[in-house]
């Protein structure tokens, strides 16, 4: 007797329907896997057999052949061995044969039939509600992430009896309640503004470029704050839209990082300096998504900037200017989104302390230009603000008062977004950092005085037009900050201010 259970896959973080066929014929009792199935998919046989037999069903002693449709594409992991095992008893009539056939089914069985927990149950049900799927029968643990995907009904079991129950009609089952979006609760961070003594230049430019989504470089000695202020970037992030926290919690779920739910808090990840290129922008034998994808719509901080290696910074110039990364291996191939804000920290030598009022640095003009030469021209191009942090003054750090809380800072930004969302609502943009030629001419239009200061630069600076546009894009950040509708020739000069050093550290690049 023949079975056809529905199911879902998934390729990179994209779902994809499978159906899973199971037939039951008479001959020596074998049991064969087919349908380019993984080595995890190929021992589901195992764990299916002792839960059907450990659940008190019988494992026909037959031949057994599991096809997984369609055949052409790449099946893996465990989510298939609850749809086998359902199949496998409707195809031996101890399940009737129609009551599994509008029911989408997930699921890893352990061996003694419970349901498991799997990964990448977002992705998947968001493309199984655009295919029209209307109830999905999955794994408790994966219950709250699943209501996420709105408009389907989730039944979670914890058994292959409660399944079972469920489809013979025994047992009812409630389904889960939709995921209610509430970022209201606030979260407790580690580091706060007004923990910052001094550096007032470096906090305002950590402010306009979170507003905007633009990347940022800061510069300095040791123990000058590069590395306290970064990390107190996440306490004035601007609050998520549903929309972005369901992109961000598919790429956490196809890699089994989400805990549960919707993700409410945007990303920040800070990769070790000696992390590979594959990890940062992702790959591996199964092209699985890297930092740079599991920063989207947050922020990858590089700490010790030029200690990464070459190859790695290189690396990340194409998804700096695209917003994406495709990444292809000889059995796979995936496109994965990367829209990531950029924080850079570094010294700018080797002993640290070229360009401090207070100590002497060891270093040789070669060592140095070695040193900076680590990153090259088009890298810095793509990041929109460089900032230099000077040694702090003793009564800066002596001094009793507090500095703007980050809470202030993060209504400002929250309020310079909530502008631009309206302002690009049509345009399909988020932010500013994300405008191209030709909405830059149309967003960031220029008065004579603007475009005459901007022109001086241009000259004086040596700026390509990469760097051109990217002061433009500055420049409307800065006057969302303040609410105003045009360019003025002060958000012209301060976005102009923040692409200086390039210059300074790197004139002879």
């Amino acid at each position: 007797m023949l079975a056809s259970i529905k199911s879902y896959g998934l390729c990179g973080i994209e779902g994809h329907e499978v159906l899973v066929e199971v037939d039951v014929s008479n001959g020596l009792p074998s049991y064969e896997t087919v349908g380019l199935p993984d080595a995890v998919v190929r021992e589901s046989k195992e764990r299916v057999r002792a839960a059907l037999k450990n659940s008190g069903f019988e494992f026909p002693p037959r031949r057994i052949t599991v096809n997984l449709a369609p055949a052409d594409l790449r099946k893996e992991g465990s989510v298939y061995d609850l749809p086998i095992a359902i199949g496998l008893l409707i195809a031996t009539g101890q399940i009737p044969g129609d009551t599994a056939k509008d029911v989408l089914i997930l699921g890893e069985l352990s061996l003694d039939g419970t349901v498991r927990g799997v990964t990448g149950v977002l992705a998947m049900l968001l493309s199984a509600r655009e295919n029209g799927a209307a109830q999905v029968l999955l794994p408790e643990q994966n219950a709250r992430e699943a209501a996420c995907a709105k408009g389907l009904a989730i039944l979670p079991v914890n058994s292959l009896l409660q399944a079972v129950g469920y489809l013979r009609g025994e047992t009812a089952i409630e389904p889960y309640p939709p995921e209610e979006w509430d970022i209201s609760a606030g979260t407790a961070y580690a580091t706060d503004f007004c923990e910052i003594k001094g550096q007032q230049g470096a906090k305002r430019a950590a402010e306009v470029a979170v507003a905007g989504g633009h990347n940022l470089m800061l510069i300095g000695t040791p123990g000058t704050g590069k590395t306290m202020l970064a990390r107190s970037i996440p306490s004035i992030l601007p609050e998520l839209t549903f929309e972005e926290a369901l992109e961000i919690t598919k790429i956490h779920s196809a890699l089994g990082l989400n805990a549960g739910g919707v993700v409410r808090e945007r990303p920040f990840r800070a990769p070790h300096h000696n992390t590979s290129t594959a990890a940062i922008i992702g790959g591996g034998t199964r092209a699985l998504p890297g930092e740079i994808s599991l920063a989207h719509y947050g922020v990858l901080f590089l700490d010790e900037f030029l200690e990464f290696s070459k190859p790695v910074l290189e690396a990340l110039r194409q998804p700096l200017e695209d917003g994406m990364i495709t990444i292809a291996r000889s059995n796979a191939k995936s496109t994965y989104p990367a829209n990531f804000m950029l924080v850079a920290a570094m010294n700018p030598c080797p002993c640290g302390n070229y360009g401090s009022r207070t100590k002497r640095c060891t270093c040789t003009p070669s060592q140095i230009q070695r040193y900076q030469s680590r990153v090259s021209m088009p890298m810095l191009e793509r990041i929109d603000i460089h900032v230099e942090m000077s040694d702090v003054a003793y009564s800066d750090l002596s001094s009793n008062s507090t500095g703007e809380p980050s809470s202030a800072v993060r209504e400002r930004i929250n309020a310079a977004r909530a502008i631009q969302r309206e302002r690009y609502a049509d345009g399909g943009f988020l932010f500013n950092a994300q405008l191209t030629g030709k909405s830059i001419q149309r967003y960031c239009a220029l008065t004579k005085e603007c475009e005459k200061l901007l022109k001086q630069a241009f000259h004086s600076l040596h700026l390509s037009a990469r760097a051109y546009h990217r002061v433009l894009k500055v420049a409307r950040t800065i006057a969302d900050l303040e609410r105003c509708e045009f360019l003025q020739p002060p958000h012209i000069a301060e976005a102009i201010q923040y692409r200086s050093l390039d210059r300074k550290y790197w004139k002879d690049s």
